[in-house]
């Protein structure tokens, strides 16, 4: 799902806030948020710690997919995306599936939660390439028409572009 659209945690779309003051809201409306996730979601943690040689690491929100037969690793961030963002991901994914994941369930999923796309960011990291670490935006308070339609017009003219790139 891309974007993901959280209004439902009350969040002003114009105040800087915290990952934690997020993270927090999210909890607050667990129901809401595993409805907005999707099927078959069902909470396991919310900061579990990992540790790499006596160094922390806390995980925002790990899920486990029934239907899929997976964990989904969830980091969030109040800003755009970045290469920082994508190799945490990648290696809060990889630890799941090497030290968590039993032999009979799929590949972990991660998946990053971010205000805004990096596109050039995503285009040249191989971690975003990978099948299994999905990006998506997240949104605090429904576009207007105007916002709308600067979307579309966006996705438009990448789509031709790609197109164009492809032939």
């Amino acid at each position: 799902k891309d974007p993901y659209m959280l209004e439902f945690l009350g969040l002003d779309d114009n105040v800087n806030y915290l990952e934690k003051e997020l993270e927090d809201a999210l909890i607050s409306h667990l129901q809401k948020f595993l409805l907005e996730l999707g099927r078959g979601f069902c909470f396991v943690a919310r900061q579990k710690k990992i540790t790499f040689d006596n160094e922390h690491c806390f995980i925002d929100l790990v899920f486990y997919n029934a239907i899929l037969k997976c964990y989904v690793v969830i980091d969030l961030k109040t800003d755009k995306l970045s290469h920082e963002a994508l190799g945490q991901i990648d290696l809060y994914r990889n630890y799941y599936d090497q030290e968590v994941k039993r032999p009979d369930d799929n590949p972990t999923i991660g998946l990053l939660l971010v205000t805004e796309h990096d596109r050039l960011v995503a285009k040249y990291s191989s971690v975003y390439k990978d099948q299994n670490i999905f990006v998506s935006k997240y949104m605090t308070c429904m576009p207007t028409e105007e916002e709308l339609k600067r979307v579309i017009n966006e996705e438009k003219r990448l789509i031709e572009e790609y197109k164009i790139a492809n032939k």
